[in-house]
């Protein structure tokens, strides 16, 4: 059976276009990996989207951009979607129920330095559903070095019998467990990635929800393959689209903002297959502690908490 092949003026690139209109025009099963970070619907201030609407509608526009994306995955194609609090459930029971998509984890991602909130307790994850069109076909590298992480053997007790590959990590990830040690401790084995922070080298700094390349690093490698192709419907500030290109996959994003696909295209022409990603892969065996603390009259120099997370206060 021939494979549908996505015209080679659509792929490779982030195409400044509505993702509706844009999937559209890719043929039935032709995306090994699709990642999806769309807009929670909570008030964020985008430049060409309306991020408040009405929850029927917000749903419902929910469930076609959903569909278009598992109509263009292949027989053994992965779905990736990050969603915060206010859909997550209902977003998850669409996939599994609407789109007959298998959930293979519902990862948190843990970051300890998030938004200080007021009246309700401080929010500091966001949801990662891993999804599968077939439960029994699908591809998971799980003996790619790239995903495994140090286990408690090794870290913790320097057992000789410690497999030297590490283990595969659990699902929750964690930004910096070296200031939190008595809740997180390295025999959890839990995943470590910092939150894009403005101090960052790899920080845009033209876009407020910018994911770490090092967490979408895990998600490509884990689940495609070189030569595969790799979706982003919401391509922002092109993250999945330069790890994917790193990594020596084929990329295709749409993104509805014409300054963010712009800049977004201009970081993508930048990048060359096997360029190292940015940030650190174990911050647990990397990054030091930091016990004492920032100063009052530093802050002002200290990177601000993303905007879309600013909304939830």
């Amino acid at each position: 059976m021939d494979v549908p092949v996505i015209p080679d003026a659509l792929l490779g690139q982030i195409h400044n276009r509505d993702c509706l209109e844009g999937l559209s025009e890719l043929p039935d099963g032709c995306v090994d990996l699709a990642f999806a970070d769309p807009p929670f619907n909570i008030g964020y201030d985008y430049d060409e989207y309306d991020d408040r609407r009405d929850a029927d509608d917000y749903l419902s526009w929910s469930r076609r951009w959903t569909a278009e994306v598992v109509r263009v995955l292949k027989p053994g194609g992965t779905f990736w979607l990050a969603i915060g609090d206010e859909y997550a459930a209902e977003l998850s029971v669409m996939q599994k129920q609407d789109h007959s998509l298998a959930l293979r984890n519902w990862v948190i991602w843990y970051y300890t330095f998030g938004v200080n909130c007021t009246k309700k307790f401080s929010r500091s994850h966001a949801h990662l559903f891993y999804f599968v069109k077939d439960e029994s076909s699908f591809t998971f590298n799980a003996d790619d070095p790239g995903i495994r992480v140090p286990s408690a053997r090794q870290l913790v007790y320097g057992d000789k019998r410690a497999n030297p590959r590490g283990r595969l990590p659990d699902d929750t990830w964690v930004l910096r467990p070296q200031d939190i040690p008595e809740s997180f401790g390295a025999d959890e084995d839990t995943w470590y990635f910092p939150r894009v922070n403005g101090t960052f080298k790899e920080r845009a700094g033209w876009h407020g929800c910018q994911m770490p390349e090092q967490l979408l690093g895990r998600i490509v490698r884990a689940c495609s393959n070189p030569g595969d192709v790799v979706l982003d419907p919401f391509a922002g500030s092109g993250t999945t689209l330069a790890v994917a290109r790193k990594l020596e996959r084929l990329p295709i994003g749409f993104e509805l903002s014409e300054e963010y696909s712009e800049r977004a295209s201009q970081r993508l022409a930048s990048i060359a297959p096997g360029d190292p990603l940015e940030g650190t892969e174990n911050p647990l065996t990397s990054a030091p502690r930091t016990s004492a603390g920032v100063k009052l009259s530093d802050r002002a120099t200290k990177s601000r908490p993303d905007d879309r997370q600013l909304e939830l206060l």
